[in-house]
Formats: C-alpha cells, sequence, structure tokens
C-alpha cells in the first residue's frame, strides 16, 4: 500500500487528473471524499497552471505534475481539459508509461470517447463521462443525483458507471452520434438560461431596477418558476401574457423593448417557442403580433 493511503482507498482504483480547472477541482474533491486515491493532477507546465496543479494536490494529498514530465503510474486517468485541448493532452501523455490494462476517461460533454483514440490504440479502455452540472470558480456543487452521460468501450464505462455511484451520480448510456444534441440540451439548462438571465437584467434596468437590487427582486419568481417546473412541468409552469393570449400586452412589451434590440429579439424567439410548445390562447393573433414587431 502506498504511505499515506487507506484501506479503503486501496481496495478503488487510483486516478490522476488531468487539468486543475472548476471541473477538475470539484471532481477530484467528490473522488477523495468518495474513498478514491487521487495520486496525481497533471496539468501544462506554465508556472499559473502548476500552482493550481499544486493547489488541488494539495487538497485531495496528490502530486502535482506537468504534461511531459511525469510518468502516468495509476489505475484510471481522467482528462478534465478544454475539449479543443483533449486529443493534445492524450498525445503528450501516450509515451508517459505503460497504457495497456488502464483506463482513460474525458468529460467533455460534445465529444466521443473517440478523441481519446491515440490512447486505445496503446492499450486504454476509453470512455467519455460528461457530469450534467454546471462548474464555476468560487461554487463546487455536489455531484449527489447529477446524471452522467457515458459512452465509449465495455470495460471503461463499467468502470466509469461504478465510479459515478460511488460519487452519487446517475450514470446513463449516450450514443456517440447523440452527444452534440445532449450537449445542447446542456447548454440550453444552464449557460444559455444564465444568457436569458443577463438578458432580463438589462430590461430590469431599463425599468428603473439596476444590479445586485435587479438580481435580489428576481429571485423569488425565479425560485417559484423552477419549483412549478419540477412539480409541475413546462405547461403546469407556464403564465402570463401569452398563455391567456393577451395580445395587447404583448405589443406593449414588444414596443418598450424597442431601444433594447437584442432583448426584443430575445422576446420574440422565446414567445415563439411558447406558441410552438406550450398551452396557449389566441395563437394566429400572437404570432401575427411577433412577426409585425419583429
Amino acid at each position: 500500500m502506498l504511505p499515506g493511503v487507506s484501506a479503503q482507498h486501496s481496495t478503488k482504483p487510483r486516478i490522476a487528473i488531468v487539468g486543475a480547472g472548476n471541473l477538475a477541482s470539484a471532481l477530484a474533491v467528490a473522488l477523495h471524499q468518495a474513498g478514491y486515491a487521487v495520486d496525481q493532477v497533471i496539468s501544462r507546465e506554465s508556472a499559473s497552471a502548476m500552482r493550481k496543479a499544486g493547489r488541488l494536490a494539495g487538497k485531495v494529498g496528490a502530486l502535482a505534475s506537468a504534461v511531459g514530465k511525469t510518468e502516468i503510474r495509476v489505475d484510471i486517468v481522467w482528462f478534465c481539459v478544454p475539449d479543443a485541448a483533449i486529443a493534445s493532452a492524450a498525445a503528450s501523455l501516450a509515451l508517459a508509461g505503460q497504457w495497456s490494462g488502464k483506463i482513460a476517461l474525458h468529460s467533455s460533454g460534445a465529444l466521443t470517447s473517440d478523441e481519446l483514440a491515440i490512447l486505445r490504440k496503446r492499450g486504454a479502455a476509453v470512455a467519455s463521462v460528461h457530469p450534467l452540472m454546471t462548474f464555476v470558480q468560487g461554487s463546487r456543487p455536489p455531484l449527489a443525483e447529477v446524471p452522467f452521460a457515458i459512452e465509449g468501450d465495455r470495460r471503461a464505462t463499467l468502470q466509469a458507471g461504478k465510479i459515478v455511484k460511488n460519487l452519487g451520480g446517475r450514470a446513463f448510456a449516450i450514443r456517440k452520434q447523440d452527444k452534440a444534441a445532449y450537449h445542447a440540451w446542456g447548454t440550453f439548462a444552464s449557460p444559455l438560461l444564465t444568457a436569458l438571465l443577463a438578458t432580463t437584467e438589462q430590461v430590469s434596468a431599463s425599468s428603473g431596477v439596476k444590479g445586485k437590487t435587479a438580481r435580489l427582486r428576481m429571485l423569488p419568481i425565479l425560485r417559484q418558476t423552477l419549483a412549478n417546473y419540477a412539480n409541475f412541468g413546462a405547461p403546469g409552469a407556464f403564465s402570463g401574457p401569452i398563455v391567456r393570449g393577451d395580445v395587447d400586452t404583448v405589443k406593449r412589451h414588444l414596443r418598450a423593448l424597442r431601444p433594447a434590440p437584442i432583448a426584443q429579439q430575445v422576446y420574440i424567439s422565446l414567445a415563439r417557442a411558447a406558441l410552438a410548445y406550450l398551452p396557449t390562447k389566441n395563437k394566429a393573433a400572437l404570432e401575427k403580433a411577433l412577426k409585425s414587431l419583429r
């Protein structure tokens, strides 16, 4: 047994994390708390990247090392780097050790396990393992109940499923051809929702309520909307002038939004989505109003 590794750790595969960003940090700490030995945090060679890797390594009892100056000595290597860097990071580590019998994972939502093809050729089983969760600086969300989309080689997906279960997450299989659409779904659920909230703040400012005040005043209705969505689904959570078919109010909204053309276009697009996907009255009249002020 390695020094400092508990008996609980020794029964589980040893893991190296490639990257030290928001996802890597959340995942490494969650793995450590779930009883996995995170032995290595591997990063780019720049001073700033190595400082981040060192801080993360300190939290989980790992060693920080640079790509190109490390030897892979674990059972599983988990790549938590930007999508565009996965293949190049894998290529950089291809000669860093014996890959036969090892497992390589990456956490891109849009890209498939084939990004790790160079390691597959060297004997590793590979998979993509993506948590449907948002990770931002200053926040470390729990992974319990989080869905993880998994695809790849059977040995790697089976091991990934076990890890996700131990993290308290919920693993599900996804086909390679569905990953781009799956990731677009996740983008609607968080980043584009955040863009909508930013747009909402712009509209709020035009009504005289700005900045943090607007955000605080919106929180009660946002929380209730999410609660309604969780309990009743989108149709049951939908309220306001469009569900009532109130054409005059919608026209007033659009006129008020003329000084903010981006917000007006967002309103029109979302209103059209409401007409297509949600229960509404006066659909023809509403569609005409949206077209006339587009």
